[in-house]
């Protein structure tokens, strides 16, 4: 039952975004989506934070193919599907997010080394 009540709710959700052209509140993620691990160091539990806010911060086209991939777990082809996007497209967005995700990371561990 949750299946097709999630499905729907995901279809008009985007069939809204779509209407709207992609306003800037696309791809923007329920907090509770990402459940953090209390046992986790505190520098670690900063780390989640930042990119959690780098992840806000992409831009619209890329956070939503971004959270469709990774959060919600459709392959390129569905995304393609429900975004009227080829699925290179989808792909490129996909790879593009990770760069800049990557970029970010890779800046907030240089950062630690040489404060250490």
């Amino acid at each position: 039952m949750m299946g097709w009540m999630k499905t729907i709710m995901i279809n008009t959700a985007i069939d809204r975004l779509r209407r709207d052209d992609f306003l800037p509140e696309i791809g923007l993620t329920n907090e509770g989506l990402w459940i953090e691990d209390r046992s986790q160091a505190s520098d670690q539990s900063l780390l989640y934070e930042d990119i959690i806010k780098e992840i806000k911060k992409l831009p619209p086209a890329y956070r939503v193919v971004f959270n469709m991939y990774v959060i919600d777990g459709f392959t390129h082809q569905e995304i393609a599907n429900r975004l009227n996007i080829t699925v290179g497209t989808s792909k490129s967005n996909l790879s593009k997010a990770r760069v800049i995700l990557q970029s970010f990371i890779k800046k907030s561990g240089e950062a630690k080394q040489c404060c250490m």
